[in-house]
């Protein structure tokens, strides 16, 4: 196995070194390669940590992947609780479980290890126990008056990028609306890159964690938001994601392709740190609320409707082209087939008497106010209806 570096990787895509080496992440020191995570305790120690809290969950236990990280943290002399009660897409319950799990413990260090959902957790988390209060103080940007815990992200999908974002996404426990919680102080200190550590995920999570991604790199291109610099991001994640996808789907153990698609997924995620989401992520949101859709499936399934929606603007097809000249919502929809993922909602037993209450739930989003092309409850519902 030949060694994995930023600039082997993205060899021949074209784009500048500042881009390729995440110049723009001023918060983030990004550290890549395979067998990464096992210099996690040198970090730490350059952090000045003595004990860390580790946010996970069971399945990372599971998998093992939490050995290399401990070992490291003892090497280095380093105390540490291990807090493993993480859920997929968690909500203002699941923070308050982790913050007092954590608090009274003399945490001077977080290392969210895991997927988004261990990174939002830990971020959540993180706001409390620095800045008191409850998530719903720090619905917004830049909320938190005090600084925070230095975190250290650890993915093990390639999927959220959210080791490269300032913001937790967090559902509120009653109403299940995702709240995005931001703050340059909640952006991680170091993110460690290991392409290895993905290559224990199940072959589901491999596909919806990839068709995520892929998302993140498409909306953030297009949104009110973009500019120059996260136009680059966009498309420098999309080429590495669309090439490799397919190979990880054909053949989990190919390293190469896991490594593209971690640092693709990177780039998405820098990308919307720069940008921002839109009407795709806007309209998947109550199909996993209120269907259990798992969060990719439902944003892939809608992508491709919400692309041709936005295309009616000439220079939103134009820049959708300069991700795919031929017709991208129709390559979205060829990943979603070859990662096994249902393209219609009715797949999913949703019919038309659903559509109405969704298109409601949908215009509450936030990120929908950040696509290109205006958005209305009327709108959602004929995104809905042509996904049917």
């Amino acid at each position: 196995m030949s060694e994995a570096t930023i600039d082997t990787v993205c060899e021949g895509l074209g784009f500048h070194k500042d881009y390729l080496h995440f110049t723009h992440l001023s918060n983030t020191r990004l550290v890549f390669g395979y067998n990464s995570v096992q210099s996690i305790g040198k970090y730490a120690k350059e952090l000045s940590s003595t004990k860390a809290l580790i946010v996970t969950d069971n399945g990372i236990l599971k998998a093992g992947h939490i050995s290399p990280v401990i070992n490291s943290l003892e090497s280095h002399e380093i105390d540490f609780e291990v807090y493993s009660e993480v859920r997929e897409n968690p909500t203002t319950d699941d923070v308050n479980d982790c913050f007092n799990f954590a608090k009274g413990k003399s945490i001077d260090l977080i290392i969210g290890l895991g997927g988004g959902s261990s990174m939002d957790t830990a971020k959540g988390a993180n706001f409390i126990l620095t800045n008191g209060g409850s998530m719903h103080d720090y619905r917004g940007i830049g909320k938190a008056t005090k600084e925070m815990i230095p975190l250290i992200a650890v993915p093990t999908t390639a999927g959220t990028g959210s080791e490269c974002q300032s913001f937790a996404i967090i559902s509120d426990s009653v109403s299940h609306e995702k709240m995005a919680c931001g703050d340059s102080k909640a952006a991680a200190k170091i993110a460690i890159l290991d392409p290895l550590l993905t290559v224990s995920q199940p072959d589901h999570i491999t596909a919806h964690t990839g068709i995520d991604a892929i998302s993140h790199a498409v909306e953030t291109l297009v949104t009110t938001k973009r500019s120059a610099t996260s136009i680059q991001y966009s498309m420098l994640a999309f080429a590495l994601l669309d090439r490799s996808l397919e190979k990880v789907i054909t053949n989990s153990k190919d390293n190469e392709a896991r490594a593209e698609m971690l640092l693709g997924a990177a780039y998405a995620g820098t990308a919307i740190e720069c940008s921002m989401l839109g009407a795709a992520h806007a309209s998947a949101n109550p199909l996993t609320a209120s269907f259990s859709i798992p969060h990719g499936a439902a944003v892939g399934m809608m992508l491709p409707h919400v692309i041709e929606y936005n295309s009616s603007i000439s220079e939103i097809s134009l820049l959708y082209n300069q991700l795919n000249k031929d017709n991208l919502s129709s390559r979205i929809t060829k990943l979603l087939n070859v990662c096994n993922i249902p393209n219609k909602l009715s797949d999913y037993d949703i019919h038309e008497d659903h559509l109405k209450d969704m298109a409601h739930e949908a215009t509450l989003q936030w990120t929908g106010n950040f696509n290109p092309r205006n958005i209305g409850a009327d709108d959602f519902l004929s995104l809905y209806r042509s996904a049917l």
